[in-house]
């Protein structure tokens, strides 16, 4: 249980109103604030959702590239693109998202109900979207909601080959409404049914179900994502006051389970992302 924590932040996400909690980081200048806080505290990578000056979920082009080129000159984190949006953005809007050259961008192996909405991912866009990122050279993250989607994982790389950059990292995602639960039980269901070519995962609990995940994650020599995407309060009833709370929690539990935060270049030779400084 020594090998380093591959932490990943997750600070904005696409459901939660600014007006509903001041402190999420929807601006530009608030992100960027963020991603220093949660690199000093210990994270790697970050998940990254934008907002349009409303502070509503966007997928607009020039601002995804001014969110990477930003993110890029203020931090060395690894910075990874959410191609879901929000639950009602266009298919081919997701595809666009690439554009922006992230070192890594999220790729959810298949449809979810999503609460009262759904989160549409057919075959044929998971598809397209997975061999787009092999020709930009973009690490995907397969973002796995149950086990069926664990199962379309082995499907996907047994007919498309491994992604760029030869590493298969995954991120269980759990405790959804109509997904599998934030359990220690569905989590070591999904943990055996990965595909031996998997070369490492993170879990991600939402809500309530955040520590309990967490500790079953550790307990199976997983990673961690967190952040104000997943769950807002830092104990029951008590609101979370920023991203970098959250991701200093996961280095103290972490540290409790004898690993230590993972430093951006580790992450980047675990994902086996592009180095793009030069670009």
């Amino acid at each position: 249980m020594t090998e380093p924590l591959l932490i990943t932040v997750a600070p904005t996400g696409a459901e939660t109103a600014k007006a509903d909690c001041p402190q999420l980081p929807t601006t530009l200048d608030e992100l960027v604030e963020t991603a220093v806080a949660c690199e000093a505290a210990g994270a790697a990578m970050i998940h990254v959702h934008i907002r349009d000056d409303e502070h509503r979920p966007s997928l607009d082009g020039k601002r995804l590239e001014d969110t990477v080129v930003a993110l890029r000159e203020s931090t060395s984190l690894v910075v990874q693109l959410s191609t879901g949006g929000s639950v009602h953005d266009p298919l081919e809007l997701r595809l666009k998202v690439l554009d922006a050259e992230p070192d890594s961008c999220s790729l959810t192996m298949g449809t979810t109900n999503f609460g009262d909405d759904v989160f549409s991912n057919p075959w044929p866009f998971v598809t397209e979207l997975y061999q787009l990122s092999q020709q930009r050279e973009v690490v995907p993250e397969f973002e796995l909601f149950d086990l069926g989607q664990v199962h379309a994982l082995t499907r996907l790389l047994d007919k498309y080959g491994p992604p760029y950059g030869g590493k298969v990292h995954c991120d269980l995602v759990m405790g959804v409404p109509g997904g599998m639960n934030g359990t220690a039980d569905a989590l070591v269901a999904a943990v055996r049914d990965l595909p031996a070519s998997v070369t490492s995962w993170s879990a991600t609990g939402i809500g309530r179900s955040t520590l309990a995940v967490m500790y079953a994650s550790l307990s199976k020599g997983g990673h961690l994502r967190v952040g104000m995407e997943d769950v807002l309060t830092i104990s029951r009833g008590v609101p979370v006051e920023s991203n970098a709370q959250l991701v200093e929690r996961a280095v103290e539990v972490g540290r409790l389970a004898q690993r230590t935060p993972m430093t951006t270049a580790e992450a980047r030779v675990l994902l086996g992302v592009k180095d793009r400084s030069a670009a």
